[in-house]
């Protein structure tokens, strides 16, 4: 008997194992695949890390600007690209490993599933546990679209990170983060994108004035939008969608990436046989982790409720506070989230559309960065924007989004505000380095 069991070790179940074994229990840890779950292996990581080599190469293309002459013929070597990829999971995975071996956790590389009340079967053994945490993360979700599976042609978002090579034309279902994002790094390295989006406007969770000036700085990198679009089927390489005036159109790739969304992984698991209660947006978990199942718990994208891995972190944090008696609760008014395009874009709390459509009376600010000098110094030739949100009656800080160079570096500073529940003037009391792009979010609450 020990005191936790966690199955799966993304950022919501290795980071509550590793606190859990702080506080002084024993823990173990199933993960039948690596270390780090979706986000370390192929999510956030590998993505942030080609992103990193496209704005390298759009560094050498803008040197000119900057007084650096001859950069301007850098070419990309996308095998060297992937083996950096690899050799930055395998250093951050050893590190996951080195932290939760000092910790005392006993890491078990074996697929796990529950079998009743306190107990877990895996590899023919059976393991007993006070509580057990249910972290089992994410996949990417395959709609039944005709042509969809088993076609060689398209890649889901774990398959494009295997590609050694940049194809000449990409079609992108889905304009959400995980499409813009690999939109943005094949149409900066030089494939030609088309972008496939049912909703009217592309990252339907981002502030509309905020989407808009995104979708305008990624048309300059030659990408096309079909908005309002259905996909309707594919054969091979070639996509037939319907637009907006029902007339059906089709898109030729080299490759199709369907990036529809993520689904939570609830087969197997034995959710059943355990009584837990989920549906298929996932498993049902409160504010405090606690299932339906006393002593059973679940964070992470499993849940369906943020699939952000800094969210399940927090959500396996406070799954361990509860489980172990020490007060705790979600609050998800203050998360912050960024969509690593460039420009980036960052924003926590409150979106106009949200403010508007619940009645809340609001004043705004819009302020382009360019008014603090160091993002001038970083970004010639850019546009950047920050906008506020904020109360009518007591000019408490209810959102803020951006859009800008490295605007997501910053955002935990509104991230605080919005927390803590801070008001323009006591944000006037708050001291900004300078010279630094995060001024611009000062001087925007102020002018508020």
């Amino acid at each position: 008997m020990v005191d936790l069991i966690v199955i799966g070790a993304g950022p919501g179940g290795y980071e509550a194992a590793a606190y859990a074994a702080k506080l002084g229990k024993k823990v173990v840890l199933f993960e039948k695949n690596e270390l780090g779950g979706t986000c370390l292996n192929v999510g956030c990581i590998p993505t942030k890390t080609l992103l990193r080599s496209a704005r390298a190469l759009e560094d050498c293309r803008e040197a000119d600007r900057y007084g650096v002459s001859g950069a301007g013929a850098a070419v990309l070597d996308m095998k060297a690209v992937q083996a950096r990829k690899q050799a930055l999971i395998g250093t951050l995975t050893k590190g996951i490993a080195g932290m939760l071996k000092r910790g005392g956790v006993e890491v078990i590389k074996a697929e796990a599933k529950l079998a009743g009340k306190g107990k877990v079967v895996a590899g023919g053994k059976e393991y007993e546990a006070a509580n057990i945490l249910i972290a089992t993360g994410s996949v990417p979700a395959c709609p039944p679209i005709p042509g969809l599976r088993d076609n060689p042609k398209v890649l889901d978002s774990t398959g494009i990170l295997a590609l050694d090579t940049i194809p000449e034309r990409l079609v992108v279902i889905g304009g959400g983060v995980i499409g813009l994002e690999f939109a943005s790094f094949f149409a900066t390295v030089g494939s030609k994108v088309t972008i496939v989006e049912m909703l009217p406007k592309i990252a339907p969770i981002v502030d509309e004035e905020i989407s808009k000036k995104l979708m305008a700085e990624m048309k300059k990198l030659g990408i096309v939008f079909n908005l309002s679009c259905k996909v309707e089927k594919i054969d091979g390489n070639v996509l037939t969608f319907t637009d907006p005036e029902g007339k059906q159109q089709q898109i030729i790739g080299d490759y199709i990436l369907s990036a529809i969304g993520r689904s939570p992984v609830l087969k197997g698991i034995g959710l059943e046989e355990a009584g837990v209660d989920f549906d298929r947006r996932g498993v049902k978990a409160d504010e405090f982790g606690k299932t339906n199942v006393p002593g059973i718990w679940a964070c992470g994208d499993v849940t369906g409720r943020c699939l952000l891995a800094h969210a399940a972190t927090r959500e396996g944090i406070v799954a361990v506070h509860n489980m172990f008696g020490i007060p705790d609760r979600m609050r998800y008014s203050a998360i912050p989230s960024v969509i690593y395009t460039h420009p980036e874009v960052a924003q926590v709390g409150a979106t106009e559309e949200e403010l508007k459509a619940k009645g809340i009376a609001y004043r705004k600010a819009v302020m382009p960065m360019a008014i603090a000098g160091r993002f001038m110094v970083e970004n010639d030739g850019k546009a950047g924007t920050v906008k506020v949100l904020v109360s009518e009656k007591y000019g408490q800080i209810l959102g803020v989004h951006m859009i800008g160079g490295c605007c997501g570096e910053f955002i935990a500073s509104a991230s605080a505000m919005v927390e803590t529940e801070q008001c323009v003037d006591d944000v006037r009391q708050i001291v900004f380095p300078h010279p630094t792009t995060s001024e611009a979010l000062r001087e925007t609450i102020l002018h508020a």
